[in-house]
Formats: C-alpha cells, structure tokens, sequence
C-alpha cells in the first residue's frame, strides 16, 4: 500500500487500523482556506465496505455547547438582550428565589457557578421535560459562585434554557437562524436525523433498547431525555461546516456572534483558579493560554481548536465511542494532531 503524503491522513489513518476509532474525519485551515481536508477508516466495523467520508455527519456530543450555545448566548451578548455580569434574577423570573439566583452567565460560561456536577436528570427529576427542568434550575450549589472551576454539563443546559427565555424561541431554532444558516452550515442541525441524512451518519454506542449502535440519534442520554436537542449536546454535524464556524472566529463575517464576542472567549477568565477557562473553551490541553490554542472536546471522540494568534483553526471528528469508551488512545491521537497543526 502506498503511503499518504498527507502527515494528517497517516496519522489519522494509522489509528484507525489500530482500533482506535472505526473511522475519522479532520480539516485544518486558517481565515482564508482549508489547508487539510479528508477522512480515514469506515462508518461502522460491522459494514467494513462503507468508508468514512469528509462529508458523513457525526454526532458531535459537547461540541454543541460551542456550535450552538456559546454562538447563539454570543448573539444575545452583541445585541446587549443578555448582559454576562448581571445575576439570572434580574432578567430571568425562574431564578428569582432559587439557588441560581445570585449566579451569573460568566460563571456558567466559566463553569464556577457551583452546579453540581454531570449525573442522570432521569434519575434526579423523572421523564417530564418540566419536572427536568424544574429540577436543574432548584439544585443547590456545591459553593458559592466563582469561588472553584467545575465542568459540568448543567452549565450549558441552562444557558440553552436562559436563551429560549430571552428570545421566546427554542435553541435548535435560534443556532438555526443565528449561526448555522449565516455561515452557510447547511449540513449542521439537532438530531434526529431524517433517514436519508441518517445513512451518511457515523454510528455510536450500541443501544440495548434498539439492539443496534446508536445512528442517527444524540448519544447522550440526558439530551434524549429531552427530545435530542439542548444544551448540552444533540448537534450532527461534517468537517466542511465546522471549518466554516472555525473560520468565522479567524475572519469575522456580519450576521451572526461577533469578533468581539470570540476575542472576550478566547482569553482566561478564571484568574489564578485552575484549570483556567475562557468562555466554553480552554486551552488545549498540552498549552499554555499565552499559547493561544483553544480547544473543545466531545465524549462521543470529536475536538474543534482555533487560535486567533497563529491563525489557525482544526477539527477532528471521530465516533470512536463505537468502539470504546477509553478516552485515552484518542487522546494520544488529538495531541499529536493539534500539534501537527499548530507547529
């Protein structure tokens, strides 16, 4: 077999044979193209005659907290409907009276508000949409806000509650209208998927309720709780309209979140806490922030990065979670390749 002279696609494609994901799709560019664009293995180790293409849809797990929740919470701060440093209880009645009333957007984009951490909503609050979010929003904290960095899922679930709240609109619309269809993201959009979107679909974890892999359909359990669309994941999307998202951080276009709006993200907002965040995104882990490399990942084994500085911008989409749910061959794999593209 002949070698690739892509250093991307060897790379990509030896962890794929070496089982760390059925099959991987990336892209690397800068503001003003795609430099590095393809994809490696097949859809599902069960069909070994249907490759992964640039173009097959992956579910992207958190990466919908950037691609929908931290875009569409940036369009509410440009328009001043939201303003970071103001308490929830002042513009949103639900938080009036509750533990979150005192906490801030900034600590949620922060993860310092103190919410308890990842757990089963069914388990905590039942199967009713409401009676979920009427329990996420009466949690206690665990400390007061900003006083510790914290991830968890619930940071974004309720920022996706909180724009549904100031724009009367539900959050698969607004990341529609406000991001997705500015930037041309055609392929972008909250599961399910239609079955003739669904065959392009690179397949998750196997579903005992089903007996088949997860295609199709969000992975996570709590935004299939919810319908498959909230903040906290449900988003499919390819490498060609993540790259025109990544883009618009390096070369602002009008018509959706600002350059303003990525420039207050991408810098750390934790002072001396550790870790240190930006706004939803961190620095990739192996930098430092003066690095200027930011990243996010998703459970599901996909990452997105951009640094504004070395103009440059990557993404890696995997459904390595059909295979296992060890993180760290994959993990490996993404160090080597940020480096890669950010040498």
């Amino acid at each position: 077999m002949a070698q690739s002279s892509d250093p991307f696609e060897r790379l990509l494609g030896e962890a794929a044979r070496a089982g760390t994901y059925p099959g991987a799709a990336w892209a690397v560019g800068d503001a003003r193209a795609t430099l590095s664009s393809g994809a490696v293995g097949v859809l599902d180790p069960a069909d070994p005659g249907r490759p992964a293409r640039p173009d097959t849809l992956f579910d992207v797990a958190s990466l919908t907290k950037i691609l929908a929740v931290w875009a569409v919470v940036g369009t509410l701060v440009d328009a001043g409907k939201l303003d970071p440093a103001a308490p929830l209880e002042a513009y949103w009645p639900e938080a009036a009276g509750r533990p979150l009333a005192g906490v801030t957007a900034h600590h949620l984009l922060t993860h310092t508000a103190g919410l308890p951490l990842r757990a089963n909503l069914r388990h905590l609050y039942g199967s009713d949409p409401q009676d979920v979010r009427d329990g996420v929003l009466a949690e206690p904290l665990r400390h007061r806000p900003g006083e510790a960095v914290a991830y968890t899922d619930r940071a974004a679930l309720i920022l996706g509650y909180l724009a549904e709240h100031l724009t009367r609109q539900p959050l698969p619309r607004l990341a529609r209208d406000r991001v997705w269809a500015p930037l041309a993201m055609t392929e972008t959009r909250y599961g399910p998927l239609p079955p003739e979107a669904g065959e392009r679909c690179a397949p998750t974890e196997y579903d005992e309720e089903t007996g088949a892999p997860l295609r199709g359909t969000v992975h996570d359990f709590s935004a299939r709780l919810l319908g498959g669309a909230c903040g906290i994941a449900g988003v499919f999307t390819t490498t060609a309209d993540t790259g025109r998202f990544l883009r618009h951080l390096l070369a602002p276009a009008p018509g959706t979140f600002s350059a303003a709006w990525t420039a207050a993200s991408l810098r750390v907002h934790t002072g001396g806490l550790v870790p240190p965040r930006g706004l939803f995104w961190h620095p990739a882990p192996g930098t430092q922030p003066a690095d200027d490399v930011w990243a996010h990942f998703g459970f599901t084994g996909t990452a997105l990065w951009v640094s504004p500085a070395r103009d440059r911008w990557a993404v890696l989409l995997t459904n390595r979670l059909r295979l296992t749910r060890d993180p760290a061959p994959l993990a490996r794999v993404r160090d080597t390749f940020r480096g890669m593209a950010f040498r």
